[in-house]
C-alpha cells in the first residue's frame, strides 16, 4: 500500500468515525429513544460543541468528495511519484485537526486546518493535469 493510499484509508475511516461523538451526545441530550426519532423543530438542542462536531462532520464529507477520486486516479496514473502521498498526509492531518479545532470553537485554526486540506486536494488535482 502507498503512502498515499494509507492516508486515503485513514480519511475514510475516520470519517467513518466522526459521527460517534456527537450521536452520544444526542443519546445524553434526548435519550435514546429521542435520539432514534426523527427530527423535529420541538427537539432538545444538542451541546454546542456536538453541533459544531456535527457540522465538522458534514464540512470534511464534503473535503473527502472531492480527494477520494483524485487519490484513486493518482494512484492508478502516478504510482510511483512520491509527493502524492505527502498531499495524503496534509490531507488527512488537515482534516483531523480541523475537526478537532471546531469542536473546541478555535475560528482561524480551524480555518487553517480546513485550507491545508483543501489545497492538497488542489495540488494533487494539479499534480494530475499536468503529469507529463
Amino acid at each position: 500500500m502507498s503512502q498515499l493510499q494509507f492516508f486515503t484509508v485513514l480519511s475514510a475511516l475516520w470519517l467513518a468515525l466522526a459521527w460517534v461523538p456527537y450521536i452520544l451526545d444526542r443519546i445524553l441530550v434526548r435519550g435514546l429513544m429521542g435520539a432514534l426519532a426523527n427530527p423535529s423543530p420541538q427537539d432538545k438542542p444538542q451541546s454546542p460543541w456536538a453541533q459544531r462536531a456535527h457540522r465538522a462532520h458534514i464540512v470534511e464529507v464534503e473535503l473527502f468528495v472531492a480527494f477520494a477520486p483524485l487519490s484513486l486516479l493518482a494512484s492508478i496514473l502516478m504510482p510511483t511519484a512520491d509527493h502524492p502521498g505527502g498531499l495524503g498526509a496534509a490531507f488527512f492531518f488537515g482534516m483531523l485537526i480541523h475537526y478537532i479545532v471546531y469542536v473546541l470553537g478555535i475560528p482561524v485554526a480551524r480555518t487553517a486546518a480546513f485550507a491545508v486540506a483543501a489545497i492538497s486536494s488542489i495540488l494533487l488535482g494539479l499534480s494530475l493535469l499536468t503529469m507529463g
